[in-house]
């Protein structure tokens, strides 16, 4: 996991001060090294035959002027990148949106965020035309933060005989965080650092080293996108 001074996506009234976020870099660092001298954190690298899924980098979760929208410009620009990579060399490609449907009943976690929707705001569920899905690949709709909870990706990735999945999208610290821990047990897990996002940037900041100590490796999306070649070619 690489460090930089700023995250270029997100939310500006969830940046962290300018004052806090170069301590913050440092101590998470720390912590980092700390974690690998306890034999944590170590690298699950690359298989032979990886998967491509973006979470959620539809247009409730694009537009900043949208209830719980951000700035992801820059997020879906690398993980544009990904994709060109992935397209090129024909592997899987999996998409997920949220499986909106006004007369689903109310769970308790709908009391922790209240969205303001009615059944006119089902195109905002749409995928972000910048990604430029094609027909063959598949767009799973889901309920939960996990893309693998109430849906078959993990039966789909089996059948293709995956064994890397490659997690892009939003956000760090609830569906892409969701997703890995869901994975991890299965497959290797490869985040590409610039190609995920968050809105607060202190949990991404934080949710990604979790997932980097623990879940799969966060990785350049440049190196990503060598691996991704170097797959294709073997």
């Amino acid at each position: 996991m690489t460090e930089s001074c700023r995250v270029d996506s997100g939310s500006s009234d969830l940046a962290l001060p300018d004052e806090l976020r170069e301590p913050l870099i440092s101590h998470l660092a720390q912590l980092k090294d700390r974690y690998l001298d306890r034999g944590w954190g170590a690298r699950v690298g690359f298989g032979s035959r990886p998967a491509l899924i973006v979470i959620d980098l539809a247009l409730y979760w694009t537009k900043p002027d949208l209830q719980i929208g951000t700035n992801a410009d820059s997020v879906v620009e690398a993980t544009c990148k990904v994709l060109a990579a992935s397209r090129e060399a024909g592997i899987p490609i999996f998409f997920t949106s949220f499986a909106y449907d006004p007369a689903d009943p109310p769970s308790p976690q709908n009391r922790k965020l209240v969205m303001n929707l009615t059944p006119d705001d089902a195109p905002l569920f749409d995928l972000d035309d910048r990604l430029e899905r094609r027909p063959t690949e598949k767009l799973i709709r889901k309920r939960y933060a996990s893309a693998f909870k109430g849906t078959n990706l993990h039966e789909m990735l089996t059948s293709l005989g995956i064994d890397t999945l490659i997690v892009t999208g939003v956000s760090t610290s609830h569906c892409i965080y969701a997703t890995c821990r869901d994975a991890t047990d299965s497959f290797r897990v490869i985040v590409p650092e610039e190609a995920v996002g968050e809105r607060c940037e202190i949990l991404h900041r934080v949710n990604l080293l979790d997932i980097d100590i623990d879940l799969g490796d966060v990785t350049p999306v440049e190196d990503v996108v060598s691996s991704i070649q170097r797959a294709a070619a073997s």
